[in-house]
């Protein structure tokens, strides 16, 4: 972690510029946040009069210790904060991870890790004003079925809220759901999920009384694949649609098109739009030829699938059911391996692995800038956020990058929280909740 103060100041006179852009407002992003990247999932939070400094003393409303680690990130709604974490245990005798298969042999990933041992999965609610520990549910205790990539954990996959309960997926260890008091409500199965020793990632969605989960497995095939969607009241299955989708980490996609909505999971052999309340396929697109774990975003009529392994690619594809070529354009650089793109405005930002930065006109693919640079190398896992004119970019380092929004790169300030950060970022109430690997933090303006 790196301390920048300096190059701080010298970027904070760029400041003043961001009064040009008239981006729309999220009112609601001031408000819940109840799933990963937001209300929208396009982690846009304009209005939020967001700080635009802090550290580990500055600006911190509170700080709250979390056990055990978790890359979810922070949902909120009123008053209460949710999240997931993973404590690891002692070696289990004899246990091993499920096993994986490569031209007809055992392989086991170089950087799997851990799924020889106990864990313990649970759920946790905090109070917003305080950062005070409400409850912390044991969701499961005991064995894993698959291994984990060392930088991962079992609870990477972020919880989503409707207001009234809280729906956590751990894959493989199944998914569960609590009221706001932390009174388990129901808990389902959903089968053996691996993903080559790679570990969890996925989050949950929610449109009207169904949850949908993507269980994309290990290398596909109709007998392993699927998406499902459950009665959100009593985790009874509705429907299921069958996937021969190889293994998937990308969140799947409520999306508005035209007069109807669209379920849309991304995936490396295609693109498919499902009727949420049915599962009937809708259309199909090509896919994104990778390792779907970036999400799905969306605007401008179109959605914006991409992947960063082993191939990059980002594809613009148009949600009008009438046309006769859905892929409007593509770009084969910038992509990131985890972190999701973010659209804002009229541009779609994407990120490297590195914090490269790269900004494309969302509706052509047109390049508007290439190779925008953070002031020193670092790596990112964390998706970006955008507010009022600005991209925040979190490192792994701990550092926050404010990078001004719009076709000419600028980076504006730099702070340092000073611990390893993985989690996406969220925003609710006026603040900016944070997790690092061992704190959650709630960042607002005092006074």
């Amino acid at each position: 972690m790196k301390t920048r103060h300096t190059i701080s100041r010298l970027l904070l006179g760029g400041w003043l510029t961001l009064a040009a852009f008239g981006f729309a407002q999220t009112k609601n992003a001031n408000l819940n946040w109840p799933q990963f990247r937001g209300p929208n999932g396009n982690a846009n939070a304009d209005g939020a009069n967001l700080p635009t400094e802090w550290s580990a003393t500055e600006n911190i409303v509170w700080k709250t210790e979390i056990v055990g680690r978790g890359h979810s990130s922070p949902v909120i709604w009123g008053k209460y904060v949710f999240l997931t974490s993973d404590f690891e245990g002692e070696v289990i005798p004899n246990k091993k991870a499920i096993a994986h298969v490569r031209n007809d042999k055992s392989w086991v990933h170089p950087d799997s890790t851990s799924g020889d041992r106990k864990h313990t999965l649970k759920v946790i609610c905090l109070d917003l004003d305080t950062g005070k520990i409400l409850w912390e549910k044991v969701a499961h205790e005991g064995a894993v079925l698959d291994d984990r990539h060392r930088k991962n954990t079992y609870a990477s996959g972020t919880p989503v809220t409707d207001g009234k309960y809280i729906y956590a997926f751990f894959e493989a260890e199944g998914v569960y759901c609590y009221d706001f008091k932390g009174k388990l409500i129901w808990k389902a199965s959903m089968g053996g999920i691996s993903k080559v020793g790679m570990g969890p990632g996925t989050s949950p969605a929610l449109h009207e009384n169904l949850l949908y989960l993507q269980c994309d497995n290990e290398d596909g095939g109709p007998r392993s694949s699927f998406l499902v969607a459950l009665d959100k009241r009593t985790g009874k299955e509705v429907w299921r649609a069958v996937r021969d989708h190889r293994k998937t980490h990308a969140t799947p996609a409520i999306v508005h098109a035209g007069n109807r909505t669209e379920l849309i999971a991304s995936g490396w052999e295609s693109v498919i739009a499902y009727d949420p309340l049915t599962g009937k396929e809708l259309w199909q697109s090509e896919g994104v030829k990778g390792w779907a774990i970036p999400s799905i975003v969306s605007g401008h009529g179109m959605i914006f699938p991409s992947t960063g392994y082993p191939s990059k690619k980002v594809l613009g594809i148009k949600l009008d059911e009438t046309s006769n070529s859905r892929v409007a354009w593509s770009y084969d650089k910038g992509t990131a391996y985890v972190a999701s793109p973010i659209l804002y405005g009229d541009y779609l930002y994407l990120i490297s692995d590195k914090g490269i930065l790269t900004c494309l006109d969302a509706k052509t693919g047109t390049i508007k800038y290439e190779g925008g640079r953070v002031p020193t190398p670092e790596s990112f896992s964390a998706s970006p956020l955008a507010y009022d004119g600005k991209l925040l970019l979190l490192s792994e380092d701990g550092d926050g990058f404010l990078i001004k929004a719009g076709p000419v790169h600028e980076v504006l300030k730099v702070n340092a929280l000073d611990e390893p950060i993985y989690a996406s970022p969220a925003v609710a109430n006026g603040k900016l909740f944070i997790r690092s690997d061992k704190h959650l933090y709630c960042i607002g303006k005092k006074g």
